[in-house]
């Protein structure tokens, strides 16, 4: 445990909040068993904690699923803050999906069933433009479509290589990197150094 403290009785507990044990339960029941393998019961058992605590909480599944979304999208968008060249700002991006792979599978599967989804993933993305229009402001002077259009590029090529999809068609990761590092040097206009 994170936060921990010794009770009258000498057993030790945690004090971080519900609501944060529930989300941080919930973040790794969906990277390890995704969406559709895991239940509020699960949640709140990994939490330490009886179902109805679950339900005090949270509404359902999806909206802990919100919750553990903006946790992703806080740390890439920290993550990105830390690594001024571009090259390190691709291994960011493959590391980060590569430990939410199945968290992502997800996301993008409910994407397209869910409008709710769909629309908390779009404004995520649009973070993630104002994040890199902040590391470079000159990525501004791209054309919008040309940018947005960039950004999932970046986004769907990161997913391939965190699922081995580049690797099973016989591209090496140095080599999907490359690419991904200039599709990177696109949307931020820099220079293709690693």
């Amino acid at each position: 445990m994170d936060v921990e403290t010794i009770s009258k009785k000498g057993s030790v507990q945690d004090i971080r909040p519900t609501h944060q044990r529930l989300v941080e339960a919930a973040e790794k029941e969906f990277r390890e068993f995704g969406y559709s393998g895991t239940n509020s019961n699960q949640i709140a058992s990994r939490a330490g904690f009886a179902p109805q605590t679950f339900y005090r909480h949270f509404g359902d599944k999806l909206e802990v699923f919100f919750a553990v979304y903006e946790i992703w999208t806080q740390k890439e968008l920290a993550l990105l803050e830390q690594h001024a060249g571009i090259g390190k700002i691709a291994d960011t991006i493959i590391a980060h999906h590569r430990i939410y792979r199945v968290f992502r599978r997800d996301l993008r599967q409910l994407t397209v069933e869910n409008e709710a989804v769909a629309t908390v993933r779009a404004a995520s993305r649009k973070r993630h433009l104002e994040k890199f229009s902040e590391i470079n402001p000159a990525a501004d002077s791209i054309d919008r479509v040309q940018r947005i259009a960039t950004l999932l590029i970046i986004e769907r090529l990161a997913d391939a290589v965190a699922d081995r999809e580049f690797a099973l068609l016989g591209v090496s990761e140095a080599e999907a990197r490359t690419v991904l590092i200039n599709m990177l040097g696109t949307l931020l206009k820099k220079e293709m150094s690693e």
